[in-house]
């Protein structure tokens, strides 16, 4: 799959003939693991002394910069298929876990405090549910101090990958949504304002009393906001914690052959609902770039779990690791 990969990770430099700076390695996408890429790329700077320039665009950006070459490497949320993959000669593996959790900001009432059923969000996100105290609210959350004010919606307005999980999550939570709206990167919403990146429907929350959004945990957790308990496959209450998020990930199917394609969102046991791996992508035809940005995700891999768990991230599992390596070497 990724010709020369393995001779490629113990080079010491890359070819003058090759595209990249020995000293850079450009990549763009997802907002989403862009805190975990951050603190990597500022650890694999201080090890080898060489920079990871990474622009927080969002899934989309991503997808078109690399397939139009003009980054090393792209990331996203939304998996390409192996045929979309095929189509742009694109290489994917995943490269760390994540989870998008339902944050709000209802003034009194605190962090894991609101319930709210999977079907529930699908009906809010899609104004079918528009004030706090709606009946269907209620009824899952007594003793909480809900108010008779109007539930104000903040959605993506760019092209995410977070979108298209947080709506691969609704689709398989409400068949109204599947039919209704789907699962996309980019949706016509029903309700609500829009906010570009992680970053701006972080902002939005926090600025705007009695708002409801969708963001990745590590936002939350940086921000202090407040988020949802929410159900598992099977109707049990679940918070946002790193033992729930590991549950779903220990029910994922990676296949090498179907480039890692495979959706985390609603699993059985005690898994969390919204949990996702974030994805690279990699041209199939640059064989020494790819070894430098290999060599990147190599080293992460092998000395960056500590730094993503404690961001909010879930490390993919050793067996996984394993499997992406056999992966770069066309195993």
């Amino acid at each position: 799959m990724f010709k020369n990969i393995t001779k490629g990770l113990v080079i010491a430099a890359v070819a003058a003939t090759s595209m990249i700076a020995a000293d850079k390695i450009n990549g763009a996408g997802a907002t989403f693991p862009a805190p975990c890429y951050y603190d990597w790329a500022y650890n694999y700077q201080k090890a080898t002394h060489v920079r990871v320039n990474y622009q927080s665009i969002g899934s989309g950006g991503g997808i078109k910069q690399v397939s139009e070459r003009i980054v090393d490497f792209g990331a996203t949320d939304a998996p390409l298929t192996p045929k979309e993959l095929d189509a742009a000669k694109l290489n994917q593996f995943p490269a760390v876990i994540g989870s998008i959790v339902v944050a709000h900001n209802v003034p009194g009432v605190a962090d894991e405090k609101l319930k709210l059923k999977n079907s529930v969000v699908a009906d809010i996100f899609a104004g079918k549910i528009t004030m706090w105290n709606d009946a269907a609210i209620m009824a899952d959350n007594a003793g909480v101090n809900l108010p008779a004010e109007k539930i104000i919606v903040a959605h993506r307005s760019d092209g995410s990958g977070t979108t298209y999980v947080f709506t691969d999550y609704l689709s398989d939570a409400s068949k109204m949504w599947k039919s209704k709206f789907g699962v996309g990167k980019a949706i016509g919403w029903a309700v609500g304002v829009g906010g570009k990146g992680n970053e701006g429907v972080t902002n939005l929350i926090k600025q705007t009393p009695y708002s409801i959004g969708y963001i990745e945990n590590a936002y939350k957790e940086k921000n202090h906001l407040s988020a949802a308990t929410l159900q598992t496959a099977s109707g049990k209450w679940v918070t946002a914690t790193t033992a729930n998020f590991q549950n779903a990930v220990k029910q994922a199917k990676w296949s090498k052959k179907d480039h890692f394609y495979s959706s985390l969102v609603l699993q059985e046991g005690n898994a969390y609902p919204i949990v996702a791996a974030t994805f690279i992508l990699l041209p199939r035809e640059k064989a020494d770039v790819n070894a430098e940005v290999i060599k990147f995700f190599d080293h992460s891999f092998r000395n960056g779990d500590k730094a993503a768990e404690k961001l909010g991230y879930i490390a993919l599992p050793v067996e996984t690791t394993n499997l992406v390596r056999e992966y770069w070497a066309g195993k």
